[in-house]
């Protein structure tokens, strides 16, 4: 039901900022994306499991754990990712989502779509950006 609503309703710039109905849009949005991650992850750990084999084979003993260790850095970057996704459904319950933290200013819509995690506007990002640059390469 909900991602029905999704494929109907699009926000738009014409529309007043995170009015409720944009609200309820990133609120599904997002959390059809975490749903998608945790079974993504209880797919992999079944994976995980079943693959918990011994391995007579040296070789095949050493792909297997580096496939292993591919996945497990891969769950973990998807925990982190988790994580931002309940920071956002909570700006989103606070009346925060979708104001850059640095500027105050409303982050387009089109980067909200894009990246719902957002948090910054795409100029401030780029000055975040530019100032990382800056210190790693000193």
């Amino acid at each position: 039901m909900r991602l029905e609503t999704s494929r109907i309703y699009r926000p738009t710039d014409k529309e007043p900022f995170m009015n409720e109905r944009q609200r309820e849009y990133f609120r599904n949005k997002l959390l059809a994306w975490k749903e998608d991650i945790l079974r993504e992850a209880k797919e992999t750990l079944q994976h995980l499991q079943d693959e918990n084999q011994n391995h007579p084979d040296l070789a095949d003993r050493a792909s297997s754990e580096t496939e292993r260790a591919i996945e497990l850095r891969a769950r973990d970057r998807q925990r982190k990712l988790i994580a931002k996704i309940d920071a956002a459904l909570q700006r989103i319950e606070d009346g925060t989502y979708g104001y850059c933290e640095e500027t105050g200013e409303p982050i387009s819509i089109k980067r909200l779509e894009a990246r719902p995690i957002a948090t910054l506007s795409l100029e401030a990002q780029e000055r975040h950006e530019r100032r990382e640059r800056v210190y790693r390469d000193n």
